[in-house]
């Protein structure tokens, strides 16, 4: 319930962060807020960083549009599901190359 809850706050940041335009927010700062962002979810207990990670497609479907891709896509932009994978060198690998192939 409560990873749901915290999936859900940052998701609200991963929007604006994103779709927040130009005029709106400085993108040098919006591009500062999401690497802080991505450096505190990473460094987030395994476990609790899994329920976040599984959470994420399911509040997905509360948005529309771009936000939703947004969304959906938040463990392969701030590269949760690589941070999971830490100690998994074949994993770690796998999602490299799979980076490497989507460019």
């Amino acid at each position: 319930m409560i990873a749901m809850q915290v999936a859900e706050i940052i998701a609200e940041y991963a929007v604006f962060l994103e779709l927040t335009g130009d005029e709106e927010l400085n993108p040098d700062t919006a591009v500062k807020m999401m690497e802080a962002l991505a450096s505190h979810l990473q460094e987030m207990d395994k476990g609790f960083l899994r329920e976040l990670v599984n959470a994420f497609p399911i509040i997905a479907e509360e948005y529309s549009g771009e936000a939703q891709e947004v969304v959906r896509n938040i463990s392969y932009g701030y590269y949760l599901e690589d941070a999971l994978a830490a100690d998994d060198p074949v994993k770690l690998a796998t999602l490299e190359a799979l980076r490497d192939a989507t460019g």
